[in-house]
């Protein structure tokens, strides 16, 4: 009986175990019934994946067999009118000439030669001579019946006009007309600086040295103000440095539109000992 193949899933199994025993007992009865029931459930599971994934083609098929009702395509014609025809006896504007000029104009000036002993050294033009400069073509000769048009008011703008005041705040990188300068320019500057930086006593006992950065603006009037440490070096060097620009001599403000601007200015400040 050992060495038998035994199916102990089969019912003959369940008489051995069950013998002598109380078979009305639940136990014996489902373990008989286990085998239907497992068979019974895999098929309606298997029925309901297959039906789950095949509903959606079910669905199609049964939507495929409908009628669609086609709308016939409604055309609309539109009209469009033709031109007005053209009367060739019309003739076309003609074109409004402006009236002579009061002045005649001489667009080129040839060009004069002069010796090179005749040449003299002239400085250059500054921006406050522009003010009363005349610029353009000489040789204008008045014509008697000519006409002065003027198409608007010039010289003086609206009555109760207030004059605006450019407070923008340039930098020394915008294309200025002059740029901010110190007077005698900057090697005076720097000589300025070495002359009237006193070397702070902590620095000096630690033999600290470096650069301390700096920005300030430029005003109208060549004054510095709004003074500040972009990067410190500490130990009163910070400080020294911004003392020494705020006790700074004015100096030439930037210009642009012939107008005195403010300008934001970068600079470094050394500190070193001499050795």
């Amino acid at each position: 009986m050992l060495g038998s193949k035994i199916d102990l899933f089969g019912n003959e199994w369940l008489d051995v175990v069950f013998d002598q025993k109380n078979k009305s007992y639940g136990a014996y009865a489902l373990r008989r019934q286990s085998s239907s029931d497992t068979a019974k459930a895999l098929f309606i599971a298997g029925s309901l994946f297959v039906l789950f994934f095949l509903s959606p083609k079910i669905i199609k098929l049964i939507k495929g067999n409908e009628t669609i009702e086609v709308l016939p395509e409604r055309k609309t014609e539109v009209i469009v009118q033709p031109p007005p025809a053209i009367d060739p006896e019309t003739l076309p504007p003609a074109a409004i000439e402006p009236p002579p000029a009061k002045q005649d104009q001489v667009k080129f000036l040839p060009p004069k030669v002069i010796q090179d002993d005749l040449v003299k050294d002239v400085d250059p033009v500054q921006i406050s001579d522009l003010k009363e400069a005349t610029p353009g073509p000489k040789n204008v000769i008045g014509e008697p019946d000519g006409v002065i048009v003027i198409e608007g008011p010039t010289g003086k703008g609206p009555k109760g006009a207030v004059a605006t005041e450019d407070n923008t705040v340039y930098d020394v990188f915008n294309a200025l007309e002059v740029q901010p300068v110190f007077p005698g320019g900057m090697e005076k500057f720097y000589a300025y600086l070495s002359k009237s930086i006193r070397y702070p006593a902590a620095a000096q006992e630690i033999n600290l040295q470096g650069k301390v950065f700096l920005s300030f603006i430029i005003e109208k009037s060549g004054a510095l103000t709004d003074i500040k440490v972009e990067r410190k070096l500490g130990y009163g060097t910070d400080e020294e440095a911004v003392r020494v620009l705020k006790a700074s001599p004015k100096w030439m403000p930037g210009i642009q539109n012939g107008r005195a601007v403010r300008v934001k200015y970068n600079i470094p400040i050394s500190f070193s000992l001499a050795q």
